[in-house]
């Protein structure tokens, strides 16, 4: 056990790169004509053109703002600019998987993340973000929504006044940050009477994103959802419900789905990533907003703002300097539970190594202060390993036990 103890580490390293994808809102007119000029990537981009139904290269290079802003556009391009910049950075996948310490995205960020950790495919998470887009549009006709980002005043006093005026926390980006969604009347009274000490600043988005006006949309991709097959994430993801890694495929979709209706709590993510001991943090195209937000909310954390292919040679160096190897082995013979949170992990009693467990079978929980989150083995077989001890303090992604699923021949 002390040597199996000794391998899974705390969770911590010298150095842990993170890399985000930020959400809608972050496009601008223009903002992929310089990566057009590189043949591979304009190829690529018309092979999601196609996928996605939409002609990403026009809408990346000529359309105007007020086009780009519509929710059916903005999402497919920004999920599509992540993931090839991504591929311009690590030509090799495997290069990423050997440095990336863990993925996360705002809001439909989340599936550029989720394609990234090779959770679904490039072209599953543009069908996705296609009939996502698709839907929050049509959701977002039935009443006209928006939201409104509300910068410095007091926390509570800012939340007070969202509920006073019907409003829903929609992203809570930390403190002195929040985003404000609701119907355009609710958010003209807000701006009418703001909280105290804050700056209200209109977003550019066409509907009030995670809150209950997008239920309708939550119906239609958990209908699609069904189908997608997944893979376990190669890299830890962190989710935007609640800043958990998650380390099950299903699981990624299921939140992703959810998630349109429910807060963005990127406030979450950011404890997470401190908690992961993140040194550099690298954002993917449109860059600047998250970098931006971590800037004032993670001290000591370097960014780095990818924005320009004449960047590409800068980010691979801040690549190099803060990338250690992931600690999620992918031998595809057998599987790795991972600690969701920080906490405490509490083993269920009576598993033994070498023992058998049943699919979806309780192997703990992580209690922390916050609540208890139990960790679930989503596949049936064979407990290879424990690698940490009940009562054992573990980090978000820390590696817990290995796992031999059934079906899969050593």
């Amino acid at each position: 056990m002390l040597r199996a103890r000794e391998r899974a580490g705390s969770g911590h390293s010298c150095h842990v790169l993170v890399i985000v994808a930020p959400g809608q809102g972050a496009q601008t007119p223009g903002f992929l004509s310089p990566w057009l000029e590189d043949p591979t990537f304009a190829d690529r981009l018309t092979w999601l053109s196609a996928v996605s139904g939409i002609d990403l290269v026009h809408y990346g290079t000529e359309a105007d703002a007020e086009t780009i802003r519509d929710t059916a556009v903005a999402q497919p391009l920004l999920v599509a600019s992540g993931l090839l910049a991504a591929l311009e950075l690590f030509p090799h996948p495997a290069d990423a998987f050997g440095r990336v310490s863990a993925v996360a995205g705002h809001s439909v960020g989340e599936l550029t993340a989720a394609a990234g950790a090779r959770a679904i495919t490039a072209e599953q998470a543009m069908v996705l973000v296609r009939e996502r887009g698709n839907a929050m549009a049509a959701a977002s006709a039935v009443t006209p929504t928006s939201m409104t980002a509300i910068l410095g005043g007091d926390r509570e006093e800012v939340l007070a006044k969202l509920e006073q005026h019907g409003l829903t926390a929609a992203n809570d980006n930390g403190p002195g940050q929040i985003v404000a969604a609701g119907t355009v009347e609710q958010l003209q009274a807000l701006a009418d009477d703001p909280p105290a000490k804050s700056r209200l600043m209109p977003l550019s988005v066409a509907g009030a994103f995670h809150t209950q006006h997008m239920a309708p949309a939550v119906d239609v991709l958990a209908r699609l959802a069904r189908s997608v097959s997944t893979h376990d994430p190669r890299t830890p993801l962190i989710s935007n419900r609640d800043g958990q890694v998650v380390h099950d495929g299903r699981e990624v979709v299921k939140r992703i789905v959810s998630q349109i209706s429910n807060p963005v709590r990127w406030d979450l993510c950011m404890e997470t990533m401190q908690d992961l001991g993140v040194t550099g943090m690298l954002e993917m195209p449109p860059a600047g907003t998250l970098t931006g937000i971590a800037k004032r909310q993670m001290k000591g954390v370097e960014t780095f703002a990818l924005k320009t292919p004449d960047q590409l040679d800068a980010a691979r160096a801040f690549c190099d300097k803060h990338g250690d190897a992931s600690h999620i082995d992918t031998n595809p013979t057998w599987r790795m539970l991972v600690a969701p949170a920080k906490g405490t992990f509490h083993q269920a009693p009576d598993l033994v190594e070498g023992g058998s467990i049943r699919p979806d079978s309780k192997v703990g929980a992580v209690a922390s202060l916050r609540d208890e989150t139990p960790v679930t083995a989503p596949y049936g077989g064979t407990i290879v390993e424990w690698l940490v001890e009940d009562g054992d303090l573990v980090s978000p992604g820390q590696p817990l036990i290995r796992l031999h699923p059934e079906g899969i021949p050593s």
